[in-house]
Formats: C-alpha cells, sequence, structure tokens
C-alpha cells in the first residue's frame, strides 16, 4: 500500500473534480425571481427577511452566486415554495401536475380535484338509487 502512495503525483488536487454548480440552473433562478416579483418584494426587502445583502440576492439571482443549501432552502420557503427530492421517473408527471395547476390558477376557476361534470352527476344518481 505505501508503494502505491509513494507512485502518486504529490499535487492530488488536480485529481478532484469540484462539486458545486457554477450556477443555479436558470429555470430555477426565473421561477425565484418570479416568486418574489409576484410578492411584491424588491431583492433588498427579501435578502433583508433573509439576512442576506441585495447584492447576495442579486447575484443568486443572475447565477453568479450558488448560494449554499440551507440558504437556498429558507430563500424557497420564504417565497412559499419548497424544494422536493422526486424520482427522475416521475419528473415529467409532476411537472405536467404542475403546470396544470398553475394553468387552472391562472383561470381562476374553482374545479373539483377528481373528475368534474356529467360524472359527478351520474355518481350521485346511483347513490340515491342504492338508499
Amino acid at each position: 500500500m505505501c508503494y502505491i502512495i509513494s507512485i502518486m503525483k504529490k499535487d492530488i488536487r488536480t485529481h478532484i473534480r469540484p462539486l458545486r454548480l457554477e450556477g443555479l440552473p436558470e429555470e430555477m433562478r426565473s421561477a425565484l425571481r418570479e416568486a418574489r416579483v409576484a410578492r411584491g418584494w424588491s431583492q433588498r426587502e427579501l435578502g433583508g427577511r433573509l439576512g442576506l445583502p441585495q447584492m447576495h440576492i442579486s447575484g443568486i439571482e443572475s447565477g453568479k452566486i450558488v448560494p449554499r443549501y440551507d440558504t437556498l432552502l429558507e430563500l424557497v420557503r420564504i417565497l412559499d415554495r419548497d424544494l422536493l427530492m422526486v424520482p427522475r421517473s416521475l419528473v415529467p408527471a409532476v411537472q405536467s401536475l404542475i403546470r396544470d395547476h398553475l394553468r387552472h390558477d391562472q383561470e381562476s376557476e374553482e374545479r373539483a380535484l377528481y373528475g368534474a361534470g356529467d360524472n359527478e352527476q351520474k355518481t350521485q344518481g346511483r347513490h340515491d338509487d342504492e338508499v
């Protein structure tokens, strides 16, 4: 074992790749920015709530700063969002649910979670017959 170590190059850091991202994905940065703007907060206001300077919020939104996980989690939650681990195979389904939810929020129309319209009337009719 000592032999293996003795033949290794002395600068081991050249073989270690950094694990930090160079920036948050653009989609996440724009979602954070949109959530902040939707609340009517400036970067300074959001930073004040998090205990961060405005320039740090600006750096996160522009991709120049990659926040630590705990900072990102606090930032996301203060904007009434959350981070969620999803199995890769379910990502398309989750994204579809989110798009559907956002689309219906824009319509500002309440709707039932399971089925609507004629199906509800048929179900109610069956229940009346059973009683």
